[in-house]
């Protein structure tokens, strides 16, 4: 009797421990990235697949600069003669036209070389005449060689003096063939070399201005450019004619469209590299100096991409569905990279032959997967 019942009891532990293991293997959980519909939820979800494509992507880096203008619109205004600043009327901001008066300087040095140029120029008909009298009297041996030369040597040192001095009116501003005993003066008009406006007046009224001090800064705008600094590793996808929007921090809402013209060849201690643009369009507003944020358009790269609507987004990364078996889908990370028209870049690990992604509605996927495993 007690034979059997330990035969017994030993075939209902084999027999409830064997139950055990069958539930745990049918109650093992499914695969975390796979997602299964009813053929009722299929039908509602609204899923559509489609296939990857390769696409031609342009990518856009963001970038600061500054407007800067070329070397022969930026005129730094000096009186080469020095003098007092007898007065001007000019503010920055100021608008002038090329040859138009800008200050007064005056000075007793110009009244002396008003006074030399006359001078030399009327001793001039005297030491012509001399000289051809010499050169007659010589010519018959009736004066002596020495006494030529000297005449010739005076006649043609006076020439030169008053080429010198004309050349030197002409510098300050007085025009020698208009200057006679009765119009020397002893200010003369500056007046501005290229047409723009003014950005720098360094000069007051009664101050002595030296050769070498700069009065006044004029800029022509209407050859601005945009001058952005691009790093090494990004140049190689830049080329000349590419696109560029650039937009001033004081107003971010208004777009400047650019292309880039010259791409620099030195490198500076931060590892950048000078990129200069052209503005297709003259905007007042802007000014050499001020501060710009743009975005370049880089090189167009060929990327398998997918439609924007494709890619999910959870815990901080990217996801697509690919169609893993009869009303499955698997989810699937991937890096995203550039987006144009629609279409996004995508990077992953699958084979390459899979080539078909759900493309509309992919987040319905993404709820359903989330809700059963919260269910769970």
């Amino acid at each position: 009797m007690k034979a059997i019942i330990y035969i017994v009891a030993s075939v209902l532990i084999f027999t409830s421990c064997s139950s055990k293991k069958e539930e745990v293997k049918k109650g093992e959980p499914a695969p975390t990235d796979i997602v299964s519909l009813t053929p009722e939820q299929l039908q509602h979800a609204g899923i559509v697949v489609g296939q990857t494509e390769q696409k031609h992507i342009s990518s856009t880096i963001k970038v600061n600069g500054q407007i800067d203008v070329p070397p022969q619109n930026l005129v730094s205004v000096s009186f080469p003669l020095g003098g007092y600043l007898k007065s001007t009327s000019l503010l920055p901001g100021m608008q002038v036209r090329k040859g138009e008066p800008i200050a007064v300087i005056e000075d007793q040095q110009f009244i002396q070389i008003q006074r030399e140029y006359l001078s030399a120029k009327a001793r001039q008909s005297y030491l012509e005449h001399e000289y051809n009298r010499q050169k007659d009297l010589n010519s018959s041996k009736a004066s002596s060689d020495k006494v030529f030369q000297q005449a010739e040597a005076e006649y043609k040192d006076n020439q030169v003096t008053i080429k010198a001095l004309a050349e030197k009116l002409r510098l300050i501003g007085i025009n020698p063939d208009r200057l006679t005993e009765n119009n020397i003066s002893r200010s003369v008009n500056m007046v501005a070399p290229i047409t723009g406006f003014v950005s720098k007046v360094n000069v007051n009224v009664g101050k002595y201005v030296n050769p070498t001090d700069v009065l006044f800064e004029i800029v022509n705008p209407e050859d601005i450019h945009l001058r952005l600094a691009i790093f090494e590793k990004d140049v190689a996808q830049l080329a000349i004619g590419q696109k560029v929007v650039a937009w001033s921090a004081n107003n971010p809402n208004k777009k400047y469209d650019c292309e880039v013209i010259l791409i620099g060849r030195d490198v500076a201690a931060d590892r950048s590299i000078d990129v200069h643009c052209h503005f297709k369009q003259f905007d007042k507003a802007l000014v050499p100096g001020m501060y710009m944020a743009a975005e370049v358009e880089l090189a167009n790269t060929q990327s398998l991409a997918v439609p924007d609507e494709a890619i999910v987004r959870y815990d901080n990364k990217t996801y697509v569905f690919v169609p893993a078996g009869d009303r499955q889908f698997r989810m699937v990370q991937v890096q995203t990279g550039a987006s144009e028209a629609g279409y996004t870049a995508i990077n992953w690990s699958e084979p390459s032959a899979t080539t078909k992604v759900v493309v509309k509605n992919a987040y319905t996927l993404l709820m359903q997967m989330k809700n059963t495993d919260a269910g769970e």
